[in-house]
C-alpha cells in the first residue's frame, strides 16, 4: 500500500512539474506575443512570432502573422496608390495645365483677329488639335478613375467580335493616314461571336492604335485577328523604335512612365487600363520588342467566359 501511494505521490509531483512548465511556456509565449503587437501597433509590420510544432500556441502566432501579412501587404498597396495619385497629379499638372494655357492663347489671338488669313486657319487647325488632345485625356482619366474605384459597369453581350473590329478599324483609317502610317489589316470575314463588352473592346483597340501613333516613332502598323474554338487572338504590331528591355516588364504598370520609354510622352495611364479592361474579360495581353525594331501587342480573350 506505501508502495503505491508513493507511487501516486511520484506521478503527481511529476504531473505538477510538467504542468507546471507548460504554464511557464505558455506564459513565456503570451509575453512574446504581447510585445509583437504592440511592435505592430506601433507600425513595425516586419515583427513575426517563431512557434514550434508543439507550442499550445502556435495556432494563434500563425495567425498574428497572417494578419500581420496581411496588413503589411494592404499598407504597401496603400502607399502604391498614394504614389499613384501623386503622380497622377503631376501628370495633370503638365498634360492639362500646359496645353490648356496654349489652347486658350490661340483662342484668344484668333477671337482678337491678331491673326488672319492661312495664318488665322493654321491656328484653328493647332487649337483643334491640342482640345481633341485633352479631350483624349479626360476621357482616359475618367477610365482610369473609374476602373480604380470599382465603379465601372460592363455590358458583356455575344457579339462579333470580327465585324465590331472592323468599325472600330474604320473610324481609325484617317486618322492613321493624316498620321502618315501605312497599315495592314488582316480581320477574318467569317463570324466569330463571343461574350464582350463593347465599349471595352473599343477602348482596348482604341489605347493600343493612340499608343502606336504617339509613342512609336513608326510609319507602319498592322492588325491580325486569329481565331480557333477557344480564344480570338489580336496582334497588333509596329515598325517604331520599340521598347527598351529594362522598360518591356513595366508598361503595363499604372502611372509608369521613363525618359527613354515610349509612354513618356503620355501619362501612363492607356495601356494599363488596356490591360484591366482585358483581364475583365478573362483574358490576356502581352508585349513583346526588340529595341529599335517596333513592338508587337498580343491580346487573347477566352470564347467562353
Amino acid at each position: 500500500m506505501n508502495a503505491y501511494l508513493l507511487f501516486a505521490l511520484v506521478l503527481t509531483l511529476l504531473i505538477i512539474a510538467y504542468l507546471v512548465s507548460v504554464l511557464r511556456r505558455v506564459r513565456t509565449q503570451l509575453a512574446l506575443i504581447k510585445d509583437v503587437l504592440e511592435d505592430i501597433k506601433n507600425g513595425n509590420l516586419n515583427r513575426r512570432i517563431l512557434a514550434g510544432e508543439n507550442d499550445m500556441t502556435r495556432q494563434i502566432c500563425y495567425g498574428i502573422n497572417e494578419i500581420a501579412i496581411n496588413y503589411q501587404s494592404r499598407f504597401i498597396q496603400q502607399k502604391q496608390s498614394e504614389q499613384a495619385y501623386k503622380r497622377l497629379m503631376t501628370s495633370l499638372s503638365h498634360d492639362v495645365k500646359t496645353p490648356l494655357a496654349s489652347l486658350v492663347g490661340y483662342l484668344e489671338a484668333i477671337e482678337s483677329n491678331i491673326v488672319v488669313g492661312e495664318e488665322k486657319d493654321e491656328y484653328i487647325h493647332v487649337a483643334s488639335n491640342k482640345a481633341h488632345h485633352l479631350k483624349h485625356f479626360v476621357e482616359i482619366l475618367f477610365e482610369w478613375v473609374k476602373l480604380d474605384s470599382g465603379e465601372q459597369v460592363f455590358h458583356f453581350e455575344l457579339i462579333d467580335i470580327n465585324e465590331l473590329s472592323r468599325n472600330i478599324i474604320a473610324d481609325w483609317v484617317p486618322i492613321l493616314e493624316n498620321s502618315h502610317f501605312e497599315y495592314e489589316f488582316d480581320i477574318p470575314e467569317t463570324e466569330y461571336s463571343m461574350h464582350i463588352d463593347a465599349n471595352s473592346y473599343t477602348r482596348i483597340l482604341n489605347n493600343l492604335l493612340q499608343n502606336i501613333i504617339i509613342h512609336s516613332e513608326g510609319d507602319n502598323m498592322a492588325l491580325h485577328i486569329f481565331e480557333n474554338e477557344q480564344q480570338a487572338k489580336i496582334v497588333i504590331t509596329d515598325n517604331g523604335k520599340g521598347i527598351s528591355p529594362d522598360d518591356l516588364p513595366h508598361i503595363f504598370e499604372r502611372m509608369y512612365q521613363c525618359d527613354n520609354s515610349r509612354s513618356a510622352k503620355g501619362n501612363g495611364l492607356g495601356l494599363s487600363i488596356s490591360k484591366e479592361l482585358v483581364s475583365t474579360h478573362k483574358g490576356t495581353i502581352t508585349a513583346a520588342s526588340i529595341s529599335g525594331s517596333g513592338a508587337t501587342f498580343t491580346i487573347l480573350l477566352p470564347k467562353a467566359l
